[in-house]
């Protein structure tokens, strides 16, 4: 049995990006972009106004009030080819229009008397101010996103600004999901005597997208080796499989065996963590598998802890892990050494600081406490007693990051 830190940090040595494609900008939001991004040009291209006012010579303005003379209109998308700012003049000018030759400041209309003939300038005026300069937002040349970074609406504008309609990203990798057993109905059935309906193939979907893969679900797996052998030789084409239950020891629990028939390499079974022990990791050449149990809860947190940060590196991500941060035990909690606990809690913040309170009943077979959870507690294996007021770390599960 490998420890929970130490199966994580196997995980994540044996995975590496699946590979990068092109695809347009607004289907890249939330991808990771692969390649440096150089700008092709300066940003601004041209000295512009970033005022509505008038452009004007500094040196014509040294005392105020003083009065110039409007010779000229400079709107935004206007060339100011031709148009000059001479001595004892000014040229009313729009934000984002060009400055005109001879201007070296402009002046916010606010600040004068919006004249139209002859206008009064009732502020100081400073040499360059309220002109946006050639390149100094960006240069050409310069490198305006790095690899590794994910794409935003920021990201999206700069590069739209640039032209950019094709992006370098990491490709998306594909997830097989299996699960195993005779017990299992498909969704849309009624479940007979002894049935359960397959859960886990939908919220392992759910979740796999949540992280930004590609889902397949491909069935389920009966209790035989020709139904397991099968499936998983089609889940093994993917990017990633994942397979739910079948992964203890029972005679019924044939995953771990067929895989190594099919060429598999178990890397390891069995993490100190609980819910979730019997996991198994194997590698198919660089193809990973993750083995989860079947008891819904323990394949959501296993999934959580050990097969999103993979499916994040695969696809770029440089965080793939969520921060920890400290939670105040409103009540005591105990466990058994030897094992990290994953505990479902719900929040509150007072003063500044969380504290957490058990989200339910902590049972693996109680589903509802996952549904009630925000966050996930993770208590230390060689730990047994947590007093009430005592801190341990924390993470957010799911998209509770709003309740900051």
């Amino acid at each position: 049995m490998v420890s929970f830190e130490e199966a994580r940090s196997v995980i994540l040595a044996s995975v590496a990006p699946v590979g990068t494609e092109r695809i347009h900008l607004l289907d890249a939001v939330g991808r990771v972009v692969a390649t440096d991004v150089a700008a092709p040009w300066d940003m601004p291209l041209w000295n512009n106004s970033a005022m509505d006012g008038y452009a004007v010579r500094s040196a014509d303005c040294g005392t105020t009030p003083c009065t110039l003379r409007v010779s000229g209109f400079l709107p935004a998308g206007a060339k100011a080819d031709g148009v000059r700012v001479e001595p004892g003049c000014a040229v009313r000018i729009m934000t984002g229009a060009p400055t005109p030759e001879g201007c070296d400041a402009v002046v916010p209309v606010e600040e004068t008397d919006n004249g139209d003939q002859e206008v009064v300038l009732n502020e100081p005026v400073l040499k360059g101010q309220h002109i946006r300069f050639r390149g100094e937002d960006v240069a050409a040349g310069v490198t305006f996103v790095r690899a590794g970074s994910i794409i935003r609406p920021p990201e999206v504008n700069m590069l739209a600004s640039f032209g950019k309609a094709l992006v370098p990203v990491y490709r998306r990798p594909t997830v097989a999901i299996l699960s195993t057993g005779d017990e299992l109905a498909e969704l849309g059935t009624t479940p007979g005597p002894g049935e359960i309906v397959n859960s886990n193939a939908l919220s392992l979907a759910a979740a796999v997208r949540e992280a930004g893969a590609i889902p397949l679900i491909i069935g389920i797996a009966r209790d035989t080796r020709e139904s397991h052998r099968e499936k998983l030789r089609e889940g093994l084409k993917a990017d990633v499989l994942i397979t739910s239950a079948g992964v203890s020891a029972g005679d019924r629990d044939l995953v771990r065996d067929v895989l190594e028939e099919l060429g598999a390499r178990q890397v390891f079974w069995k993490v100190g963590i609980k819910p979730g022990g019997p996991t198994a990791f194997a590698l198919h050449g660089t193809t990973p598998v993750f083995s989860l149990p079947g008891n819904p809860v323990s394949t959501m947190i296993t999934f959580e802890e050990f097969v999103r940060p993979a499916l994040l590196t695969m696809q770029g991500h440089r965080r793939v892990l969520r921060p920890l941060f400290k939670v105040v035990l409103r009540d005591e909690m105990r466990k058994k050494a030897g094992k990290v606990q994953i505990v479902r809690i719900r929040l509150e913040r007072v003063d500044g600081r969380w504290y957490a309170t058990s989200a339910g009943d902590q049972q693996t077979a109680i589903l509802k406490t996952m549904v009630d959870a925000e966050a996930i507690a993770v208590l230390p294996a060689e730990s047994t007693r947590f007093a009430a007021g005592d801190e341990v770390d924390a993470h957010f599960y799911g998209n509770h990051m709003d309740l900051v």
